[in-house]
């Protein structure tokens, strides 16, 4: 998987799910990610040291691949971490006005 993302561009997609006192909505962001070239030795290691097989897409945004490798990230960093923190920030704010 983490050759296939070399010298290439792909697509993160996260969902979010929001319940509160009976009010409920889903949403999702999308951010693309475009790697470098990564050599096999730079892949082993990164399978070696950091143990990446929990991780969605097979690499962390927020360690050493998402360092050395990512070129750019056209969308939110968070959302390719995980959490669109500007969404959810949004959304809680609208649910604050439907109660307000």
């Amino acid at each position: 998987m983490l050759s296939a993302l070399s010298e290439n561009t792909h697509t993160v997609f996260t969902a979010v799910a929001l319940k509160y006192q009976g009010y409920s909505n889903t949403f999702y962001d999308s951010a693309d990610v475009h790697f470098t070239k990564l050599s096999l030795q730079e892949l082993q290691f990164y399978i070696s040291n950091y143990k990446p097989f929990d991780k969605a897409g097979s690499y962390g945004v927020q360690d050493w691949l998402g360092y050395i490798g990512i070129e750019s990230v056209k969308g939110s960093f968070y959302t390719v971490m995980g959490l669109p923190v500007h969404k959810v920030y949004q959304e809680l704010k609208r649910i604050n006005s439907f109660w307000a």
